[in-house]
């Protein structure tokens, strides 16, 4: 142990951080190659045609958390009643971070231990936040948290993770003949057939493939 940092947290709970060194030792996968399309109703969609749902731990907590803080509003200023309340409002926003990063534990664990090569898309989180219709939905998701998870795991365990750019259009790209369809911006087409080859794809799972297959171009370029 190098040190140890206690943190109070907004719940009333102590813990204690411990940094320490640590090797990580290589661990066997089962081989796979996968690329994986990130999103807001679907968690992600993978290349080989599986998709995750997202749980919406904080959606379907809100009304809980309205209620709870509605609660903290009418109590009065620096009273007891009113710090026991501030408790009650930082318990449910904990509980929906433990839940969260759970399940994104759990998620990033299993790629990693399926596959030796994760190919995904290199989002600038933090600029597609600034759009307001969408930010609160981006920040439940926590894409860049996902991805840090999968780039520390893929770094202990000797897996791969690569990224294609931000601005390829993975999913306007026909993942058969690779036909570019500029229809494709409008996000309400999920499903959609290439006009030049006629292959009818979901919109998802075509951009999970082609974030593999570019990502392994890249490599092999």
């Amino acid at each position: 142990i190098n040190h140890v940092t206690i943190e109070y947290t907004p719940a009333g709970k102590y813990f204690a951080v411990l940094n320490v060194d640590f090797e990580p030792e290589p661990r066997p996968n089962a081989g796979g190659t996968i690329g994986i399309d990130v999103g807001i109703k679907a968690f992600y969609s993978d290349s080989n045609g599986n998709t995750v749902s997202n749980p919406r731990y904080l959606e379907r907590s809100m009304r809980k958390l309205i209620r709870e803080q509605r609660r903290l509003s009418r109590k009065q200023k620096d009273s007891h009643n009113r710090g026991k309340q501030r408790l009650r409002v930082a318990r449910v926003h904990e509980k929906i971070a433990n839940q969260r990063n759970d399940f994104l534990q759990k998620q990033s664990t299993m790629l990693v231990r399926e596959n030796q090569t994760i190919c995904i898309e290199d989002l600038n989180v933090k600029g597609m936040i600034r759009n307001h219709k969408l930010a609160k939905s981006i920040a439940s998701v926590s894409w860049a948290k996902f991805f840090e998870m999968l780039e520390y795991k893929a770094s202990w365990y000797g897996n791969e993770l690569h990224r294609v750019p931000t601005m390829y259009p993975s999913s306007q790209t026909c993942s058969s003949c690779g036909y570019r369809n500029p229809r494709i911006k409008n996000l309400s087409i999920r499903i959609w057939e290439c006009p030049k080859c006629h292959a009818v794809h979901d919109r998802d799972t075509n951009a999970g493939i082609n974030i593999l297959k570019k990502a392994l171009q890249m490599q092999s370029a």
